[in-house]
């Protein structure tokens, strides 16, 4: 049994000659300090005694006393609404009415009269063990709290990270971007970010890192600020991923990794500069029979696994009025009932139709389809998109 919480027993009994009989049959546990005694004549100085000594954890009492019996006393210690303090019921071996009684008012358990040292003993050590495992129960119920509340804040953080502030370039007449992500636990593994590089140049990226929890959100954070960092300086979007994946190479543990999509966008003439390190192609939106297509890939591989690999950049042009989506696969393999995946042909004839909405209203309709299309299957990966109109 575990004694570390020192638990003390109370001995709650009229008969005044049970003191030295307890002492005297556990006088070497009292010498090694592994069990202890209190004593109390009736319920009434043993509610005192429980003020006095806070630590008591097990109650042996009589059901036949004077001022307050047992029965009243367990209504007594129902009250207090401590469920790690464990009374032990004495009476004699007919009172079984009584012992029902007191079973039924919460008693851990019961001894009949006279009593048996051995099966006193056996059933302290038992309810000392009992004690032990509520004991280690509440420090795990605790422990599992401080974790919750500790992820409640590191959810809070990472969603702080992520521009949140939309239109975020409320003067700028010329794009119109909005994003989102909604992580499947409390913290996740995908990103987007966008930023101005000039007055003419818009960067942004998406990300979707491997694994999932704190890890993961770890290596998301320290993602998006070096493709940040990096980005802010203007190098083509190759370069950028370039340098991003020799300094995760050097960082990164546990084999993780990220997929990312990053383009600068030149808002003065529309033109699209991009990499893609071994994330799911965006959609162009066109405007030619509000037609949409696959972005070419630049056939790219995952960053923070292969130091000194080059990442190569592509153009497109977009015209006024057309649009890019990026997504990440947390919508195309989102799943319903019958455990059929949302794919990327749903998600196709789904912005076939949203042409004419704005930035926030396309994707906010492809979240309501997919948590429509989910019902009510728990999200299984980070649902983050991320849409920029270009308007010339």
């Amino acid at each position: 049994m575990d004694t570390q919480v020192n638990i003390k027993i109370m001995v709650v009994d009229d008969e005044v000659d049970l003191e030295p009989l307890i002492r005297g049959r556990f006088r070497r546990q009292i010498r090694n300090n592994e069990l202890d005694f209190v004593f109390a004549h009736n319920g009434l100085e043993a509610l005192s005694k429980l003020i006095e000594f806070p630590n008591i954890g097990i109650i042996l009492s009589d059901i036949n006393m004077p001022e307050m019996d047992g029965l009243t006393l367990l209504l007594k210690l129902k009250e207090l609404k401590k469920p790690s303090l464990k009374t032990v019921i004495v009476s004699a071996y007919g009172d079984m009415d009584n012992i029902r009684t007191a079973m039924n008012r919460g008693a851990f358990d019961f001894l009949t009269k006279p009593i048996n040292f051995e099966d006193l003993e056996i059933t302290i050590n038992k309810t000392l063990d009992e004690i032990s495992l509520q004991f280690k129960a509440m420090k795990e119920h605790d422990q599992l709290i401080s974790i919750q509340q500790d992820l409640s804040v590191a959810r809070e953080i990472q969603q702080g990270i992520l521009p949140k502030t939309f239109p975020p370039f409320p003067g700028r007449k010329d794009f119109d971007i909005y994003a989102s992500m909604n992580a499947a636990k409390e913290v996740g593994g995908d990103f987007y970010d966008f930023f101005m590089i000039d007055n003419n140049r818009l960067g942004f990226v998406i990300g979707d890192v491997s694994g999932k929890g704190i890890p993961a959100a770890i290596f998301m954070a320290v993602s998006r600020t070096l493709i940040r960092a990096n980005g802010l300086q203007g190098a083509a979007p190759g370069q950028c991923l370039f340098a991003v994946n020799n300094l995760l190479c050097n960082e990164s543990v546990s084999c993780m990794f990220v997929t990312v999509f990053y383009g600068i966008m030149n808002m003065k003439t529309g033109e699209l500069e991009y990499a893609n390190a071994g994330h799911n192609p965006p959609y162009i939106m066109k405007n030619e029979g509000n037609s949409i297509e696959k972005l070419e890939s630049t056939g790219d591989t995952i960053l923070g696994c292969f130091e000194g690999y080059k990442y190569s950049s592509k153009k497109i042009q977009l015209n006024p009025n057309e649009g890019i989506l990026l997504y990440t696969d947390g919508i195309t393999e989102a799943f319903n009932r019958e455990q059929v995946a949302y794919s990327e042909e749903r998600l196709e004839a789904l912005i076939a139709s949203l042409h004419q909405l704005s930035a926030q209203g396309i994707i906010n309709t492809i979240v309501a389809d997919v948590t429509a299309f989910a019902q009510d299957e728990p999200q299984s990966d980070d649902i983050t998109m991320l849409m920029l109109k270009y308007f010339g």
